[in-house]
């Protein structure tokens, strides 16, 4: 399948403008290195796009589209979630970085996502059905357990107060975080039998 001239020119702005959001946010970015990085212009960039915020918000859009698609949540695994979640991170640190520029710059307060859909449904609804199946404490809004595990996941990202995991760090060091992370959000959330 061949991609026309446009969808490519497209693709290089996106991807540029994903390396620039993730590093200066919003207000620091600059739409002359987004579009010498794409090789392409200004004029081009602001046809497809509008304006910076608009660029941002599709690159935000699809890597939030990515993530939320490249890690699925069972509800009878939130340790496994979890630590599925740690190692995407790790492999995808301008997600978290994008991530909070967006919390920072756009949204400070409130839903992360307000384009109108339930990104976090299906999560949800897997969470509520490891609470109907005795798996994940009952007592907890479904809503408020996806936020905490994520959060608890995130506590080596780059987002993270303390210490932000690298790829470079030793194998062993990841498999203590990740023994961590897995006893941490099994003994918060799921029922003992």
């Amino acid at each position: 399948m061949t991609t026309s001239k446009g969808e490519a020119t497209k693709r290089r702005i996106i991807d540029a403008a994903s390396n620039e959001f993730a590093r200066f946010g919003i207000a620091g970015a600059r739409v002359d290195r987004i579009a010498a990085d794409a090789r392409s212009n200004k004029g081009q960039m602001y046809g497809y796009f509008g304006g910076k915020e608009s660029l941002f918000d599709a690159v935000y859009a699809e890597h939030i589209s990515r993530m939320v698609n490249a890690v699925p949540l069972p509800g009878d695994d939130l340790p496994g979630y979890a630590v599925k979640l740690y190692d995407t991170y790790l492999s995808h640190p301008e997600v978290v970085r994008l991530t909070t520029w967006a919390r920072l710059e756009r949204h400070p307060v409130g839903d992360m996502y307000d384009d109108g859909e339930d990104h976090n449904r299906e999560k949800v609804e897997a969470i509520r059905e490891g609470q109907r199946a005795g798996l994940v404490d009952p007592g907890l809004d479904a809503e408020d357990v996806l936020s905490l595990v994520t959060s608890m996941s995130m506590a080596w990202s780059p987002a993270s107060p303390l210490i932000a995991a690298g790829p470079d760090d030793a194998g062993e060091l990841h498999g203590r975080r990740r023994e961590a992370l897995r006893v941490a959000v099994r003994r918060a959330f799921s029922i003992e039998q």
